[in-house]
């Protein structure tokens, strides 16, 4: 059946959730006559009429009732067996399709206990090649009567009018009433089907870089990954990394109260130990940039001493950023004044120690492993000791390497990678950026690889190992994304028309008819076209975006975006994701993930069985919705991306519900809590 519900977006910028649990007794309350078939208690008393009840075309379900009349004044005539009390029901619904033709004009009746035909018609017409519903007041066809014996389609204007169709004949309790036509400035109509497009949605998709603790205790967060700049040469043995461009290209200890048990009690194994307390699943970084830091020291990659002449120094450690005052890149310094060479050996001794701590993980260990962090950034971000871009043949090369690494040390762990910095990274290596100028009219290392873009020839490549050795390297296919219009990612709130545009933004993961309002200007169409890249390239990889930030997460308009970004993700089938730079406990970015992981603050989710929602102007509003296999209940989640207030229609197929739903609203009235409305 359907239920129909007005959904009042009281402000703009707000985000609701309603759910509805499967309904009970109480709650099938409509009376069905005729759906696939006609319902036991219920006789064809139709008269000049020939009647199919297995028929097509079909409005919903496997057939509808065809009507035939063979004389003027025929009636169809569906009787029922036991009386049937009018005050329980507020409507007779039902769809008419007209055939080839239509301008069928029909009366329609309802007969009283006494099967006698009650003179209150109502009449109705047809129309060609089309179903239209017809939901008629039943105090305009009772009069004075309070009991029905049947439902009558009597021809109205003497003649005889070609075949019609009739299905989903139901009597509908008042809550189930069709609402008026919204008048004009009303939201747009909203749309759940929870027959159509069913898919798991995969809990990992609600996960951050470095969540704060308690936050990620209360979501239950599910994955929480060790990444960033800094873990591309975090060296385990001594609990110490550097932190390249980030700062000052200078080595920095982590602190550690227990140096003499090293490498045990390292920063990330007490990273690995509190995921495991509050039950996340682990995301480790490793090096394969080929060094790592020597020592605990604050050793500098451009020292004050050595480069007195650079554009900035830290003020403590007298470390430079290995810029001259025009900033031109200081080159020629030592990468052993800071670092340590290593290979593929210094990362399977990692996972060895991590497998020995912490089990497989089978048994709560460590499942993820990102091959370092946007290698085609390195000759960049760690240009103090990687100052070569990198190119497809070296990142296949480095994948293989410390791929299969990591496997012997553990066959169970899940390994991510290009790990790509972003949309330019996709389709070519760094070193094709590295001639300069008008670069990607001619990209040198591209063109060697069959003008073939970086992350399908990857995909590709990574297939060739698998027929090659029998192991899967690469598990998941891992792009990191940051919107790149001006002002969105990593950014405050900003202007109105910075903020309009972020929540416009949140289409590039999605839309392929969004041009990109950034220098990319055209459609970023990001998840789609990463499952087109797998199922051509290397079916059976799962689809991971460990990095991804759309700004202003301690406003309500990034709360919003990051809202529409979970929902958008879910819908749309990733399999993984972490926020970086993720909320504080009390920042309105944090209610957007509390709107997927514990709504009502007792712990209660967003479901895990994604099913269609639709809105007629998504731009405006966004919807999505899932149902909970646990307990059946079917969760909504809208997002009202305007500054305007809004009425809409929410329309709910393929599910019996009860007579109405807890709603629950985060908005900017109320920054500190999502606030639970009246039921609707």
């Amino acid at each position: 059946m359907r239920t129909f519900l007005f959904f009042i977006l009281f402000i703009g910028l707000v985000i609701g959730l309603m759910f509805w649990s499967l309904s009970g007794s109480q709650a099938q309350t409509d009376l069905l006559v005729y759906g696939d078939s006609l319902e036991s208690d219920w006789e064809n008393w139709s008269w000049d009429t020939t009647v199919n009840f297995q028929s097509t075309p079909k409005h919903m379900g496997s057939a509808a009732l065809a009507a035939t009349f063979t004389q003027s004044w025929a009636g169809l005539y569906l009787h029922s067996n036991v009386d049937i009390d009018a005050t329980h029901y507020e409507a007779l619904r039902f769809y008419i399709h007209g055939g080839d033709t239509g301008g069928h004009a029909l009366q329609v009746k309802l007969a009283d206990s006494n099967n006698n035909l009650i003179d209150s018609p109502i009449s109705i017409t047809s129309s060609a090649d089309v179903w239209t519903q017809i939901e008629i007041p039943l105090v305009d066809l009772l009069a004075d009567q309070s009991t029905i014996s049947g439902i009558v389609w009597q021809e109205g204007q003497g003649s005889i009018p070609p075949i019609f169709y009739i299905d989903e004949v139901t009597f509908v309790i008042g809550d189930h009433i069709t609402p008026p036509t919204p008048s004009p400035g009303s939201g747009p109509a909203l749309a759940v089907n929870v027959a159509l497009d069913q898919h798991p949605i995969n809990p990992n998709i609600y996960g951050m870089n470095f969540a704060d603790e308690a936050l990620a205790i209360e979501l239950k967060l599910p994955v929480n990954r060790w990444g960033g700049n800094a873990t591309t040469r975090y060296n385990w043995e001594i609990d110490a990394t550097n932190r390249a461009s980030d700062w000052f290209f200078m080595n920095t200890p982590n602190d550690n109260d227990n140096l003499s048990a090293l490498p045990n009690g390292s920063a990330s194994d007490r990273f690995i130990e509190a995921n495991q307390a509050f039950g996340a699943k682990t995301i480790l970084t490793v090096p394969m940039i080929g060094w790592t830091a020597k020592s605990r020291n604050r050793d500098c990659g451009f020292s004050a001493a050595q480069y007195p002449n650079q554009q900035a120094f830290d003020g403590v450690w007298g470390c430079g950023n290995g810029l001259m005052p025009n900033a031109t890149p200081i080159t020629g310094n030592d990468p052993l004044e800071t670092s340590l060479a290593i290979d593929e050996t210094f990362v399977n001794s990692w996972v060895n120690h991590v497998v020995d701590q912490y089990g497989t993980p089978g048994a709560s260990g460590v499942e993820f492993y990102n091959l370092d962090n946007e290698p085609m950034l390195w000759h960049h971000t760690h240009r103090d000791v990687h100052p070569q871009p990198l190119g497809y043949d070296q990142l296949r090369d480095l994948t293989y390497q410390y791929g299969a690494a990591i496997k012997a040390a553990d066959p169970d762990a899940k390994i991510l990678g290009p790990v790509a910095w972003g949309w330019t990274g996709y389709f070519y290596s760094a070193l094709d950026q590295a001639g300069g100028g008008d670069w990607w009219n001619n990209p040198p290392d591209r063109s060697a690889h069959g003008d073939i873009p970086l992350v399908e020839w990857y995909l590709w490549q990574m297939q060739q190992y698998e027929l090659d050795h029998g192991v899967r390297l690469l598990d998941y296919l891992d792009l990191h994304y940051y919107p790149q219009a001006a002002g969105v990612a990593l950014s405050d709130a900003g202007d109105e028309d910075t903020q309009a545009r972020r929540l416009r933004s949140t289409r590039s993961l999605w839309d392929p008819t969004y041009i990109d309002e950034s220098w990319i200007s055209e459609p970023v169409n990001l998840i789609p076209r990463m499952k087109a890249w797998v199922e051509n390239h290397y079916p059976g990889t799962k689809l991971a975006m460990s990095e991804y930030n759309w700004g202003a997460l301690d406003d309500i308009n990034g709360a919003l975006a990051q809202a529409d970004v979970l929902g958008i993700f879910g819908r749309e089938g990733l399999d993984l994701a972490t926020l970086w730079s993720p909320p504080q406990l009390s920042d309105p970015g944090a209610f957007a993930f509390r709107l997927y992981r514990n709504y009502d603050g007792n712990g209660s989710m967003f479901g895990d069985v994604s099913v269609s929602a639709e809105s007629s102007d998504p731009a405006v509003l966004s919807i999505y919705a899932a149902q909970r296999p646990s307990d059946n209940v079917l969760t909504v989640v809208v997002i009202n991306k305007s500054n305007q207030n809004f009425t809409s229609h929410l329309t709910l197929s393929g599910y019996t519900s009860a007579p109405q739903a807890p709603v629950y609203r985060y908005s900017a009235d109320n920054l500190a809590e999502i606030v639970r409305l009246a039921d609707q």
